[in-house]
């Protein structure tokens, strides 16, 4: 049985404000030494699947640094391996596409070239978890059902607005079925990962372009199911799923590993995830320093007191500074008598001497990468 990839790394970036302004959702740093995509990336190759193909349009020259031939991942830059699926490379433009579907439609000749799969797992970058894929492939052919949507109880709140949510009915069969809505608690969220087969999924993709539909979650999967030509099969998840749909959750999620059981869930020995190695001395604690439950990735230099914070490579905390719940990535310089809280530092940022962020949980500070403040 033969299963391809398809990750899409720019859909959702309009919702990330400045954080994903020169950069695509899936190359966004997180947890201190990781990007979005490593833990499609990783759920998909730990579970056995070799052709993946990564959709981006724009902003994903960082993307590509990242990834690179695909080493890390045990995958292999060419032909029925990883493939980077831009504009550029499919030789003409699809930089334009409105939503997934179009998207799809753009790489129909990449999905039907040289290969037998037999289904297609679709993954946004948004949703950060890890997931046996094989055991969520297994629920779907069991069941007999047209598509799988995996799922995760405790998203929906009556606030959060979902791409799509499920409410099922005591027997387990679907009850009903909302997209786009800020469904209440006892909907089960999507977690924007789908099982379907690669025929039914061409067929589909090419039937609703031609009729000017291009949302995969309303225009596909909500219309045919209503329309009794589509049935849904329901993989509930159980792990830590974390959804950075928002610099707010984003920021929530990057703290969040703090947290031990999440961190063990998310980062699972049996599963790892894998990313670029990048390896930088260790990290510097100065005579004066104070540093109380953080995430410090190495060549980190540390003169200040920095506490409930997630430090990624080689950024420097002046003496006499106090960092609390922040998340700082790499290469950032913070000077000498600074106060920051809630605050969200990009690559590169140059904070003075002095200085003082202050931010809230909901609503944190966020300075662009490459700025000095």
């Amino acid at each position: 049985m033969s299963v391809l990839g398809i990750i899409f790394a720019n859909i959702y970036d309009s919702s990330m404000g400045e954080l994903t302004n020169k950069r695509t959702m899936a190359s966004l740093p997180f947890g201190g030494r990781y990007r979005q995509i490593d833990f499609s990336l990783s759920n998909m190759t730990n579970s056995g699947i070799r052709r993946i193909g990564i959709l981006s349009r724009y902003n994903y020259q960082s993307l590509m640094a990242h990834i690179g031939s695909g080493e890390e991942w045990d995958l292999e830059l060419q032909e029925g391996g990883l493939e980077y699926l831009t504009p550029y490379a499919l030789a003409y433009s699809s930089a334009n596409y409105r939503g997934k579907l179009e998207a799809l439609n753009s790489v129909l000749e990449y999905m039907s070239y040289g290969s037998d799969d037999d289904y297609v797992v679709l993954a946004d970058s948004s949703v950060l978890c890890n997931i046996d894929i094989g055991k969520v492939l297994d629920s779907h052919i069991v069941s007999g059902k047209d598509i799988t949507v995996v799922t995760k109880e405790g998203i929906a709140n009556g606030k959060k607005r979902l791409d799509l949510a499920v409410k099922l009915d005591s027997k387990g069969g679907i009850a009903d079925m909302v997209v786009d809505y800020p469904a209440s608690a006892d909907y089960l969220a999507s977690m924007g990962l789908f099982i379907i087969s690669k025929d039914l999924l061409m067929k589909h993709v090419q039937d609703a372009v031609a009729h000017n539909l291009y949302r995969f979650e309303r225009d596909f999967l909500l219309n045919q199911y209503q329309a009794g030509n589509l049935s849904v099969n329901i993989y509930q998840f159980g792990g830590v799923a974390l959804y950075n749909e928002s610099p707010a959750e984003y920021y929530r999620s990057n703290l969040s590993i703090l947290d031990k059981d999440i961190r063990h869930d998310l980062f699972s020995r049996n599963h790892p995830i894998y990313t670029k190695v990048r390896d930088r001395v260790p990290s510097y604690y100065g005579e004066d320093c104070h540093v109380e439950n953080c995430s410090v990735a190495d060549g980190c230099i540390l003169e200040g007191t920095v506490r409930n914070s997630v430090l990624f490579r080689q950024v420097s905390i002046g003496a006499g500074t106090l960092v609390e719940d922040c998340v700082i990535m790499n290469d950032t310089v913070v000077g000498e008598n600074c106060e920051l809280k809630c605050v969200i530092l990009d690559k590169d940022v140059t904070v003075r001497p002095g200085s003082k962020l202050i931010g809230t949980p909901n609503a944190p500070v966020i300075i662009k990468r490459g700025e000095t403040v």
